[in-house]
C-alpha cells in the first residue's frame, strides 16, 4: 500500500512532525555556559546578563551538578531577599532531567511538555554540550503543547484545569491541519493528559496531605501506549508499596484516587464504562497484589483475563514512584516471554476483531443504526494492529507499549516478517491519520469527535488506501492464526 512508513509526513511545513527528524544537535547554538557550584549568585547573574542568557550550567570535575534560570534568580533570590554573595548550588535546580545529544528535539518537546520544564541540558555520554529550552522548539512552532503543559501546572483548581483542557481538542485540530502524523499526536496529546493526571495529584496532595505510603500512579490503555486522542475515555491505576495497610491508608487513597479520577472526567476524559479505574478499589492496590493479577492473568488466561490484557498490559508510568511500576512491567515481561499457553490465547484473543472486507475483498458497512453507511475506525481497523502487536511483543520478550514501537521489534518474535511488520506499521499510519483528521474535521463542525468514517467522503485513492490497509490487517492476521492455531491447547 501508498502509506506513510515513517513517523513524519514529507510535507516541510508540517512543523510539529519534522521534530522527530530534527536532531537535538542542530539545535545547539553555543557552546555550553558553565560554571562551579560555589560561584557567587551575583558573579552568575553578570555571567548571564553578559551572554545574554537565560540560564547556566553547574559543572563539577567535568559532571552535570545543575542548572539556575532567570526565574531562580526572580524567585529565589530577589523575592525572597537572599544574599547575592552565596553560592549557585543553593538555588540551583539539581540533577536536572537532561536529554542525550542523540536524541530528536521531539523527545525534548515531550519532555518539557510532561515535567513543566523550559530548561534541559544535553549531555554526549556524560559530557555536557549545551542547553536547550522552549524557545529553540518556538522558532519551530512547535512549543504549544511546551505552554499548554506549562499553563495546565499553573492551575490550582479543578474548574481551572477544564477550562484549560478545553484548548486540547484546538491543539489536536492544529496537529491535523499541519498534517502531523497519529504516532506523534499520539505522543503530544497523551503527554497532555499526564500533564491533567499528574497536576490533580498535586492538587489532591494538597487537600488530603502527603501519601501515607509510596505510590505510582499508572496510565493505561491508549493513554499508557502513548496513543491518546480527543475522544478517548480513562484507563489508569495505581500500584501501592507493600507497606499500604487498607485499614490506616485506605481512606487516603480512596480520596485521592477519586478526586483524580473526577477530575480527569470534567477533563474530557470520561469515566471508563467497564471502571478500569484507580478509583475502583480493585485497580488500587499494593505490588504484591498486582504480581498474583499478572500471575492469574497469564497462567489461566481465561476470556475475562484476555480482555483485561488489552488494558493493563499497556501500563507507563505518570506520577510518584517510578520503580513500582518498573519492577512490575518487568516481571511480567519474563513471565509471558516464551508461555506457549498464554500466548496462543493471546493470539486468539488478537484475531477476535476483524477488518470490514468480504469475501471478495470489498469495503463492508455498518447496517443500521445511527452510524449506518460507516466504518469504525479504530474498532475494525485499529484495535486489531494494537492487539497482534501486544502479542508480538510479549512472545518477544520486549517491555515497548507504544503499538509502533511494538512492531518495530515484532521480528524478534518470529510470528511475523520484516515485509508484514512494514506493511502493518504503514496501515496503522494510514488508519490513525484518517481518525484523526476525521475528529479534527467533526470537532471544527460542532460535533463530538467519534471513530465511524463514511468511505463515500473519501477520494477514491483514499478509499483505496483504505481498502488495502484492511487487507494487510486481514492478511497478517492470517499468518497469526495459521502459526498460534487455538486448537494447539
Amino acid at each position: 500500500m501508498n502509506a506513510h512508513t515513517d513517523p513524519a509526513p514529507s510535507r516541510s511545513s508540517d512543523d510539529y512532525v519534522s521534530l522527530i527528524t530534527t536532531p537535538v544537535r542542530s539545535l545547539l547554538k553555543r557552546a555550553p555556559v558553565t560554571l562551579p557550584p560555589q560561584t557567587p549568585i551575583i558573579e552568575a547573574a553578570r555571567l548571564m546578563r553578559e551572554h545574554r542568557i537565560s540560564s547556566v550550567l553547574i559543572v563539577q570535575d567535568g559532571a552535570l551538578f545543575g542548572l539556575i534560570t532567570d526565574r531562580d534568580l526572580r524567585n529565589r533570590v530577589v523575592a525572597a531577599g537572599l544574599d547575592t554573595a552565596r553560592p549557585i548550588f543553593e538555588i540551583a535546580t539539581l540533577a536536572p532531567l537532561t536529554i542525550s545529544v542523540q536524541q530528536h528535539a521531539f523527545d525534548a518537546l515531550l519532555l518539557m511538555a510532561r515535567h513543566n520544564i523550559h530548561h534541559v541540558p544535553v549531555l554526549d555520554g556524560a559530557a555536557v554540550v549545551g542547553m536547550i529550552c522552549s524557545s529553540d522548539l518556538s522558532e519551530r512552532q512547535s512549543n504549544s503543547a511546551v505552554y499548554l503543559a506549562g499553563a495546565i501546572y499553573n492551575q490550582d483548581t479543578v474548574q481551572a484545569l477544564v477550562q484549560t483542557s478545553a484548548r486540547i481538542k484546538q491543539l489536536q485540530q492544529s496537529l491535523a491541519a499541519a498534517e502531523a502524523s497519529a504516532y506523534s499526536t499520539g505522543h503530544i496529546v497523551s503527554a497532555i493528559t499526564d500533564a491533567l493526571t499528574a497536576r490533580l495529584l498535586q492538587l489532591g496532595e494538597l487537600q488530603f496531605g502527603p501519601p501515607p505510603v509510596d505510590y505510582a500512579w499508572v496510565a493505561a490503555g491508549s493513554q499508557g501506549r502513548n496513543e491518546q486522542t480527543a475522544k478517548s475515555d480513562q484507563d489508569n491505576c495505581m500500584v501501592l508499596d507493600d507497606g499500604y495497610e487498607p485499614e490506616r491508608h485506605g481512606e487516603y487513597f480512596r480520596q485521592l484516587s477519586r478526586f483524580v479520577c473526577d477530575g480527569l472526567d470534567a477533563c474530557g476524559y470520561v469515566h471508563c464504562p467497564g471502571e478500569m479505574m484507580a478509583m475502583t478499589e480493585q485497580w488500587r492496590q499494593p505490588l504484591q497484589q498486582w504480581r498474583q493479577y499478572f500471575y492469574r492473568w497469564i497462567e489461566f488466561p481465561e476470556p475475562e483475563a484476555l480482555m483485561l490484557t488489552g488494558v493493563f498490559f499497556d501500563q507507563r508510568f505518570v506520577y510518584g514512584k517510578a520503580d513500582l511500576c518498573a519492577t512490575l512491567r518487568t516481571e511480567v515481561v519474563q513471565r509471558t516471554q516464551g508461555n506457549k499457553s498464554f500466548l496462543v490465547n493471546l493470539a486468539g484473543n488478537a484475531l477476535q476483531r476483524q477488518p470490514p472486507l468480504n469475501w471478495l475483498g470489498n469495503i463492508t458497512l455498518i447496517k443500521g443504526g445511527v452510524h449506518e453507511g460507516c466504518v469504525d475506525l479504530k474498532m475494525q481497523g485499529i484495535v486489531p494492529i494494537t492487539d497482534m502487536a501486544r502479542f508480538y511483543a510479549l512472545a518477544a520478550g520486549s517491555a515497548a507499549v507504544n503499538t509502533r514501537d511494538r512492531l518495530e521489534i515484532a521480528a524478534d518474535s518470529g510470528a511475523v516478517t520484516a515485509q508484514q511488520v512494514r506493511d502493518l506499521i504503514d496501515a496503522l499510519e494510514f488508519l490513525g491519520t484518517l481518525r484523526l483528521q476525521h475528529q479534527a474535521q467533526r470537532m471544527s463542525e460542532g460535533h463530538a469527535a467519534d471513530n465511524y468514517l463514511r468511505p463515500d467522503a473519501l477520494s477514491n485513492l483514499e478509499r483505496g488506501h483504505l481498502k488495502n490497509a484492511f487487507a494487510v490487517v486481514k492478511s497478517v492476521q492470517g499468518s497469526l492464526a495459521r502459526l498460534y492455531p487455538i486448537n494447539q491447547l
